[in-house]
């Protein structure tokens, strides 16, 4: 029977690192505390660390403002495409018939 994989939180995360940078435990006996792969552990260290100055970014907080931003011009565009969707319906619908006059006529 295949194990569920675990998802854990952003914070939960953290506090495993800070753990870990702590340096009170082997990185094994985290690793077995929370039943949590070695490598997985070390990755998260690397990206803890490589990630360390956008909790002093001034820009950082700016992101969910950027993001707000980004979602609402999605949905514009998104409502855009379905309008002009529906005005090419229309004009080859239109166009279609037309054409079925013109061939009437002649």
């Amino acid at each position: 029977m295949s194990k569920k994989r675990r998802t854990w939180s952003p914070q939960e995360k953290s506090e495993i690192v800070l753990e870990i940078l702590r340096e009170d435990q082997t990185l094994a006996e985290i690793s077995k505390k929370y039943e949590i792969a070695q490598p997985v552990l070390s990755r998260w260290k690397a990206d803890f660390i490589n990630n360390m100055a956008a909790a002093f970014d001034k820009k950082g907080e700016n992101v969910e403002k950027i993001k707000k931003q980004h979602e609402e011009e999605k949905e514009a565009l998104i409502k855009k495409i379905g309008e002009l969707s529906m005005d090419v319906d229309y004009l080859k619908k239109k166009h279609e018939q037309v054409s079925q006059m013109r061939k009437r006529k002649s």
